[in-house]
């Protein structure tokens, strides 16, 4: 059975260092913990008078005076991984903790799923071509040297940058090594610990060269792990459930969020709140547990994603100088299917289209893949058409030739809606409401990873937001259409005569064609 390690970095609070350690040697595993060297020598004291009895628990000595963004943080984890592998011969694993991490599973359901999955977790991503640097700085980070912090240094950290660009002293780069990136929180087992160590050992220049990296945490580990282990023995993932924004602030997590925490595929969790007094009791108390009876859906960051996006959607963005003073073009009216069942919607535009003589473009916004004619750049991405929305307009306008568009978008668009109407466009709307059901369509997005007893939770949260969202269709389009299931023909095809301005005829072919496809 796996035997664990962990590898705990601190540098103030030692009470809840010394908690975090008893909670976890409780379970039979192992701590290492490296407390920074700028602490207070009366904290030091009083983890060496609390802990440094407990043969489970080993105090680094090699002490480093660490900072955020620099390599002291990496080389207080090598001292701790050093002083782990010396002090426990029986740990399996080196699991990197925080103080603010909890674990979400019971120590016995952990032990087994590392016994199970015999490989390293870590994220791993390429540096120069993957998107998990959001915003700052990228390239900069390693091949300029960084003698200053970002965090108490701004004006020498930027400068010391600018001076080499202009100088033109970007650093080569080590030969043979992919260099990768990913989170900090990773767990490895310990023959990787130990083929690291030895690595940076035989090769002293590698830990040279990140010496002067930019966050190297991120980039340290991430890098030399896939360089020497298989790829088959990696898994590219974190065991630690956390959420950050793109521009890296971590979500905290409180007493109510006990469920979530528990309901995910990972085995601990950061960041909890320090006033989460009552979470981190139950979560304590769920570690020693024997049974546990949570599913791992893994459907966190989904839900995160929809609860704090929302109302958010399309305000990102300020208005492009392009649109200051450009209005629609004279005439010009958008017919606008407002739908969640896409494929319903999209052939409810191609037939409207056909009908009414009206060039229709479907899910624009939505579907990376949807028809347009060549626009200069503008129709490449969903990314673009919904950034510029008004010049992708009057440009489309432009090529299709006509006064009138049909296009469809889903009901969490709201955001389009509005901007069309605060930039002064006619627009006409049909509501086609009906044909998903929630649970699929919150499995589609990712809220729910399977239809079990969580959807039971979600139900209500799904409904407020369906209710907020079609009162905010309802503002921003009170003259809009509507199609239900239940309506009679009759009023589907008057419906749709008024929606497209067309010969009763016409709505009568349009609306027999549409129930046909129901």
């Amino acid at each position: 059975m796996a035997r664990i390690a962990f590898i705990l970095l601190c540098h103030k609070n030692p009470d809840a260092v010394i908690a975090q350690a008893r909670r976890v040697t409780a379970a039979g595993d192992y701590i290492a913990i490296h407390m920074d060297a700028k602490a207070r020598r009366q904290d030091f004291a009083r983890l060496q008078q609390e802990l440094g009895g407990d043969p489970n628990v080993a105090i680094v000595r090699r002490r480093v005076r660490c900072a955020w963004g620099e390599w002291s943080l990496v080389q207080a984890t090598l001292n701790a991984l050093e002083t782990a592998l010396a002090a426990f011969p029986k740990a399996s694993h080196a699991f990197m903790l925080s103080g603010d991490c909890l674990p979400i599973k019971p120590a016995r359901v952990i032990h087994e799923f590392l016994s199970r999955n015999d490989a390293d977790f870590i994220e791993n991503y390429d540096f120069f071509t993957s998107t998990w640097i959001k915003v700052g700085l990228r390239d900069e980070r390693l091949i300029y040297r960084h003698f200053f912090n970002e965090r108490g240094q701004k004006a020498l950290f930027y400068g010391a940058i600018e001076l080499q660009r202009k100088l033109g002293l970007a650093r080569r780069l080590p030969d043979g090594l992919r260099f990768m990136i990913g989170s900090q929180w990773w767990c490895l087992r310990r023959t990787t610990v130990e083929k690291v160590l030895a690595f940076c050992r035989s090769r002293p220049d590698i830990p040279r060269f990140f010496r002067r990296t930019w966050i190297p945490d991120e980039t340290f580990f991430q890098t030399l792990v896939p360089h020497l282990i298989p790829r088959s023995q990696i898994r590219c993932r974190t065991l630690t459930f956390l959420i950050f924004s793109d521009y890296g602030i971590p979500a905290v997590f409180h007493d109510d969020h006990l469920d979530l925490l528990m309901a995910q595929d990972h085995l601990f969790a950061r960041k909890i709140s320090p006033e989460a007094r009552g979470l981190k009791e139950k979560l304590a108390a769920l570690y020693l547990a024997e049974t546990h009876q949570a599913p791992a859906r893994g459907d966190g960051h989904a839900l995160h994603g929809f609860l704090t996006g929302r109302g958010r959607v399309g305000r990102r963005h300020g208005r492009r100088i392009w649109d200051e003073g450009a209005g629609p073009p004279r005439g010009a009216e958008l017919l606008v299917i407002v739908a969640e069942d896409q494929p319903r919607a999209a052939r409810l535009a191609a037939d409207a289209g056909a009908v009414a003589g009206v060039p229709a473009f479907g899910y624009v916004w939505s579907d990376p893949d949807c028809p347009l004619p060549d626009l200069g750049g503008l129709e490449t991405t969903v990314d673009k058409r919904g950034r510029h929305v008004n010049a992708f307009l009057r440009v489309l306008f432009e090529v299709a030739g006509g006064e009138r568009l049909i296009f469809c978008v889903t009901p969490d668009m709201v955001w389009l809606l509005r901007d069309l109407a605060d930039h002064g466009w006619r627009v006409r709307i049909l509501r086609l409401s009906g044909g998903v059901d929630a649970l699929a369509d919150a499995t589609r997005q990712g809220l729910l990873a399977t239809d079990d007893a969580a959807a039971a939770e979600l139900l209500p949260v799904l409904d407020r937001a369906r209710q907020d969202r079609e009162a905010e269709i309802a503002a921003v389009a009170p003259d809009m259409l509507v199609l239900t299931p239940a309506d009679r023909p009759l009023d589907v095809a008057l419906t749709l005569g008024a929606f497209l301005d067309a010969e009763p005829t016409v709505a009568a072919s349009l609306a027999d064609r549409f129930r046909k496809e129901a």
